[in-house]
């Protein structure tokens, strides 16, 4: 039985959204309903009982609604409770992080980047490359894997997954380039990206590939970037050693 919105968590006034925009329509309504939670408007402990009526309120499709709520749900905004329903939580601070690869990010620090492609192949997309993309699941899509080094030091595990009719690359390509340039080069600018950071113990295998201890922290970030016209570039899923890499947001009061 889908979720649903008490009165609760009605909005004070309609949340809008720009359908000519490159935006995909969730992740506008997340937003808005994100800075609702932020200031306060929707409080903490508000109850979604109905998507169906959320949708209609919103104007937008039931699967757009859901998608919306899935993606506060693993932002930390929502949290579902067995037997309660999906619930409001203290809200949690946004920190954009600007849009750039990681290749970008070192030549610019001047880390003398370097990259092993342990992995270019073409593979069908499971449920999550898939909603990422915007593609059917099952859709092939170039799934590249890379360890990136810094200064000599393995620094990140990568992986990627792209539309196959988006970019053709070889492991010469991945070795010699960051992602972003390759994409670039090929006329596809990524422009709007959302991007999710966290944490966790590497296994064995990630440890050993990472030079580092079994269980040893690592960041984790997965992003999803469009270009101006809303389509989805590229999704990655990557694993930084937290003992070499840190996230550096900057904040600005508004």
């Amino acid at each position: 039985m889908g979720d649903v919105v008490t009165s609760d968590l009605t909005p004070a006034r309609p949340v809008e959204v720009d359908r000519s925009s490159p935006v995909p329509l969730y992740y506008q309504v997340a937003t808005r309903l994100q800075e609702l939670i932020e200031k306060g408007e929707i409080g903490v402990g508000a109850r979604i009982e109905n998507e169906v009526d959320l949708a209609e309120r919103l104007g937008v499709s039931r699967p757009t609604t859901r998608r919306a709520i899935q993606y506060l749900v693993e932002r930390g905004m929502l949290v579902r409770k067995r037997g309660v329903g999906t619930q409001v939580v203290h809200p949690k601070v946004r920190r954009p992080v600007e849009l750039s690869s990681l290749y970008d990010d070192l030549i610019a620090g001047a880390k003398e980047p370097h990259t092993t492609v342990l992995d270019l192949k073409v593979v069908a997309a499971d449920a999550t490359v898939a909603a990422a993309l915007n593609l059917p699941i099952g859709t092939e899509v170039t799934w590249i894997e890379r360890l990136r080094f810094a200064g000599g030091e393995p620094l990140a595990l990568m992986h990627n997954a792209i539309p196959r009719d988006v970019l053709e690359v070889t492991p010469a390509d991945l070795a010699e380039r960051g992602l972003y340039e390759l994409l670039r080069r090929a006329g596809h600018v990524p422009r709007i990206a959302t991007q999710v950071i966290g944490a966790r113990s590497a296994t064995a295998t990630e440890a050993r590939t990472l030079e580092e201890k079994r269980g040893a922290s690592l960041l984790t970030m997965t992003r999803t970037a469009w270009d101006d016209r809303g389509r989805a570039l590229e999704y990655g899923s990557h694993l930084y050693r937290a003992s070499r890499y840190s996230f550096e947001l900057n904040l600005s009061a508004g």
